[in-house]
């Protein structure tokens, strides 16, 4: 398969049509082009959707922040007649490998989440306007909106059949939502999830999969007023200080080959035959804006949004295009007090209602969070010349083991900064630095408390923030022999433990969804009952009935 690219923009799209009149309301029609999917030979048909698709969509989320603050509500809908969305391409998903199924369903999950945080985080209301059948991952699209408004035609369903026509999960967190979000009841979640026609009308209303339904002849107007509603209560973006038009989100101009990516802040270089990588983010070159109307200047280019953008496009690229990358050396280049103040400016300009500044740090919560969830080993490399500091420390916290090396002569230095204080959590609701410290909650506080204080390899160790500290002659070869060590092990096993290690504490919507994605999906997807020869997945579309063994394990 071709390196697949995550960059576009609203000029390159295919499948999604945005309208923006000027007013609060948004409308993003789903077209999705039978023959413009990323493999050619598979077509997209009934509004089904590959990864090209999702990337557009998830960087339609994107803009709408960024770009037009002036929107507070989006109608979700689809382009054609009498169908939402059909759901994940099953021809598509058979034809896949293993990796490409569980990566897709993560990165649509993603995206899906993005819309909720959208939501939580700026305000912007979505309304899933449901004109047809709406099917599998199309139903999970809508359930990620804050309301779903249904037309009652008497055809036109909502259902998840997944279990029963394909052996498979609802893999994007169509269950958890089901249940944890709209607190379906488990046994009508039972039927439901059971039912390959799934549940129209009036039922689909009382059991809580939707929360509204319309008649043909009133459903568009029931869908613009309900809009125009949403839009009304809820919060105003782009006003107080720095209020005006959004940003441009140009290209990210990156250079891209078999060795990797390279980007203005961030690179990322493959070592095919080691099975190793290396992922630096480097500081900031210029001052830190001083306001909202020098931010606005900076605009795209200012180090906090970029670095960031960077760093997400690097992280795709590692999962779907080095698959057999083990090992991810996590490095840092310049000024740690250069990033501290980008983040200081940051927050003070956020704090005082400047909704650009709220945005960039709600980016820097996904891209953080995409590190959490990728699933690779990640060991934070902290040398001379590092700027583990802020927001780049998060790097660090996030990693599965952090080395700091400990040189007499050009120690390096970290720094607990405002970005660990709580505006980037972790999908267990935990910052990082309280994740780290489950069991001893005193040093989390104590560590925040040291805001700013460049710590030393000795006091970062103490302090807890570090997993080792070598000296300088140790230093290459305790590297290496962990670095080995690690790539030599099972990656499937490492992805489990890693999921499992990562994520201490609370449970949350977003940290069963990967779990289970991780777990049911990884194993489900490779089972002969899925997958084989004769399986659900395998045998859709052909005469042939499926053939399972029905043995529980």
């Amino acid at each position: 398969m071709d390196p697949i690219r995550f960059q576009t923009h609203p000029s390159r799209y295919r499948h999604w049509r945005l309208t923006i009149d000027g007013g609060p309301v948004a409308r993003l029609a789903m077209d999705v082009q039978e023959h413009a999917g990323l493999n050619a030979e598979t077509p997209l048909k009934l509004n089904s959707y590959d990864l090209g698709v999702d990337i557009e969509l998830a960087d339609t989320v994107q803009r709408l922040r960024f770009s037009n603050p002036e929107v507070r509500a989006v109608i979700l809908t689809s382009a054609k007649d009498r169908v939402f969305c059909a759901g994940a391409n099953i021809f598509m998903l058979g034809a896949s490998s293993h990796a490409f199924k569980v990566n897709f369903c993560k990165f649509t999950n993603e995206t899906r989440l993005a819309i909720e945080d959208s939501s939580a985080e700026s305000g912007l209301r979505w309304l899933a306007a449901v004109n047809g059948a709406c099917a599998g991952g199309g139903y999970e699209l809508a359930l990620a909106c804050d309301e779903i408004l249904l037309v009652d035609d008497g055809s036109s369903a909502v259902s998840l059949p997944e279990v029963p026509l394909l052996g498979v999960l609802p893999g994007t967190g169509g269950l958890t939502r089901v249940v944890d979000k709209r607190m379906v009841r488990r046994d009508l979640a039972d039927v439901f999830s059971t039912l390959g026609e799934g549940v129209k009308g009036k039922r689909a209303m009382e059991w809580g999969l939707v929360d509204r339904l319309a008649p043909s002849s009133r459903f568009a107007a029931a869908v613009d007023e309900r809009a125009r509603a949403l839009a009304e209560g809820a919060p105003r973006r782009g006003v107080g200080t720095g209020a005006g038009r959004g940003i441009v989100l140009p290209d990210l101009e990156a250079r891209y080959s078999p060795a990797g990516a390279e980007y203005r802040y961030v690179s990322l270089k493959i070592d095919a035959a080691r099975r190793t990588g290396s992922l630096t983010v480097r500081g900031p070159e210029a001052a830190a804006p001083r306001d909202s109307d020098a931010l606005r200047s900076d605009g795209a280019a200012t180090w906090a949004l970029r670095a960031f953008r960077e760093l997400d496009d690097a992280l795709l690229e590692l999962r779907f295009n080095h698959l057999t990358t083990a090992v991810v050396a996590l490095r840092t280049e310049g000024d740690g007090q250069a990033v501290l103040a980008h983040d200081e400016a940051m927050e003070r300009l956020a704090a005082g209602g400047d909704w650009l500044a709220a945005e960039v740090l709600a980016l820097q919560k996904r891209v953080l969070k995409r590190l959490d969830l990728t699933a690779r080993t990640f060991f934070a490399l902290i040398e001379p010349g590092s700027c583990f500091a802020g927001s780049l420390l998060e790097l660090a916290f996030a990693a599965d083991r952090s080395y700091m090396k400990n040189d007499p002569e050009a120690a390096p230095h970290v720094a607990v900064g405002a970005a660990s204080a709580g505006r980037l959590p972790m999908s267990n609701g935990l910052t990082r630095l309280q994740t780290r410290f489950l069991g001893a909650p005193h040093r989390a506080v104590a560590a925040a408390a040291a805001r700013g204080q460049a710590l030393d390899p000795d006091a970062a160790l103490a302090a807890g923030l570090v997993t080792f500290a070598p000296d300088d002659i140790d230093w290459d070869e305790e590297v290496r022999v962990a670095v080995e060590e690690r790539a030599s092990l099972s990656p499937d096993a490492l992805t489990g433990m890693e999921a499992n290690l990562r994520f201490a504490g609370p449970e949350t919507m977003e940290t069963k969804i990967f779990g289970r994605l991780s777990a049911w999906q990884n194993w489900i997807f490779t089972r002969p009952n899925a997958t084989g020869e004769k399986g659900a997945l395998t045998m859709y579309g052909k005469p042939e009935r499926a053939v399972f063994d029905f043995r529980r394990t």
